[in-house]
């Protein structure tokens, strides 16, 4: 009979499966990724996956909700060096720039899921309007420190820069909106 499973190796194998789910589903989109695909890349036997998430849709949602830590953990880190206001605000679209640029960008992982699953899924729309309301949110905070009342204009310039990175492949929508919030914060 085999040893149990321990609660380490549980934690291990969830994150392992995360990884690899998460970079199929960046890489080639959700519908077009298969659960043996997740399974050869992972390394976990199909019964073991299912153990964790009965279902594609809670592997999905499993991932958004991690990736969505992550990514505005890293943003938060970044933009809170910077001890100005105004300043703190801009460092959000230099943020941006930088994910942009990295290899393998391919847009707003949430506006992607939205576009695959959510006009079906209710538990990805769910995740997906999370992860807006808290980028926002987030945003509010940091413009709402500058006193001026711009926080939604520059909210839909940071949306709408990750958008048409995406779809453009170019860093450039970064720099554009950076531009147009100095403006705006009246920031030379």
């Amino acid at each position: 009979m085999p040893a149990p499973i321990t609660d380490e190796q549980n934690r291990l194998d969830r994150e392992a499966l995360l990884d690899a789910a998460e970079r199929l589903f960046y890489e080639r989109g959700i519908q077009a990724v298969g659960m043996d695909q997740v399974r050869a890349a992972s390394g976990l036997p199909l019964k073991r996956i299912y153990r964790f998430f009965a279902a594609k849709e809670d592997l999905v949602v499993a991932v958004l909700k991690r990736r969505d830590q992550r990514w505005r953990g890293n943003l938060a880190a970044h933009v809170e060096q910077v001890p100005d206001p105004r300043e703190r605000v801009l460092a959000v679209f230099d943020w941006l720039a930088e994910w942009f640029a990295e290899p393998g960008f391919r847009g707003c992982a949430w506006i992607n899921a939205h576009g695959e699953l959510g006009p079906s899924s209710e538990a990805v729309l769910a995740e997906v309007r999370s992860h807006k309301q808290a980028f926002h949110d987030q945003i509010a905070v940091w413009v709402h420190a500058t006193g001026l009342p711009v926080a939604e204009p520059v909210f839909l310039l940071a949306e709408g820069a990750i958008v048409t990175a995406g779809i453009s492949g170019d860093p450039a929508p970064a720099r554009q909106a950076r531009a147009a919030v100095a403006m705006l914060l009246g920031t030379p």
